[in-house]
């Protein structure tokens, strides 16, 4: 029995069913399009990031601001008296300047001028100037409970000027507190003594106050307190003569404007409301 040309063609699309959607055959016009795509997508050049980097509320890498440092003046900064002179007229009162080494009990530019060449004395840029200085401070035992100070000194000009103050000395750079305890005995109470510091009694303060020394000019000062015991001081009330603060090798005065101090006037006073 023939089939029919329609039941042939149904023959045919029930085999194409079975076998699921036919797949499109690539041809070489769609290779070649793919192709030139392909080479176009990663020839492109790299899109410009910097256009976005506008519209960061903050930059990828915060700056650091380094810290503030202060400005200190020294000896290389000032070669003369007068080089000190032009720099301190603009920073300081000239009721107070001049006033230096003229009122009574005060030192003058050139006293200033060698503390910084010595290292004692640094001074911070500033209106006014801070001057800072480190001390060290002796508070020398006696028997009965009784403590020697300073009463007052007199300077090279003829003056005095009242101290009542344990024994203190500017310390120089680098020196330890046990070195300037020593030098500041030999220099203040006269020749080699022996002395013995009170264990554990140093003690660090700072404290902020006009300069006697320097009116207007204001003055920070580091303390280093030792309490300690001097062998061969008098009982009574004594006076002692300093030699020239700042000399040359071959024994001279560095600078003979400048007010040094001629002689301590010690005197032993009770320590606390023990002492009768």
């Amino acid at each position: 029995m023939s089939k029919t040309p329609e039941s042939l063609n149904n023959a045919q699309n029930n085999t194409k069913s079975s076998l699921g959607p036919a797949k499109p055959i690539t041809t070489l016009p769609d290779l070649f399009l793919t192709a030139v795509s392909l080479l176009f997508l990663f020839s492109s050049p790299k899109p410009n990031h910097t256009l976005f980097r506008k519209f960061l509320p903050f930059p990828p890498n915060a700056r650091r601001f380094p810290k503030m440092t202060t400005t200190s003046q020294s000896r290389a900064s000032f070669a003369t008296p007068q080089a000190l002179s032009d720099w301190l007229k603009p920073r300081l009162s000239s009721d107070s300047l001049e006033s230096w080494g003229v009122k009574p009990g005060t030192k003058n530019l050139h006293n200033l001028w060698l503390e910084l060449s010595e290292g004692e004395t640094s001074l911070v840029d500033s209106s006014p100037p801070l001057r800072t200085v480190n001390v060290v401070t002796v508070r020398i035992l006696g028997k009965g409970n009784l403590v020697l100070v300073e009463s007052r000194q007199e300077l090279s000009d003829g003056s005095f000027r009242d101290r009542f103050r344990p024994l203190s000395e500017k310390m120089k750079p680098h020196e330890t507190t046990e070195e300037a305890v020593t030098r500041a005995v030999k220099e203040e109470l006269g020749s080699s003594r022996v002395v013995r510091i009170v264990p554990g009694s140093y003690r660090k303060k700072l404290e902020e106050r006009n300069s006697v020394s320097y009116p207007g000019l204001p003055a920070r000062y580091v303390l280093h307190s030792v309490e300690a015991w001097v062998e061969g001081l008098p009982e009574e009330d004594f006076v002692t003569e300093e030699k020239e603060e700042y000399e040359d090798v071959d024994g001279t005065r560095r600078l003979e404007k400048a007010v040094s101090v001629r002689k301590h006037y010690w005197k032993w006073v009770c320590s606390d409301s023990l002492c009768s």
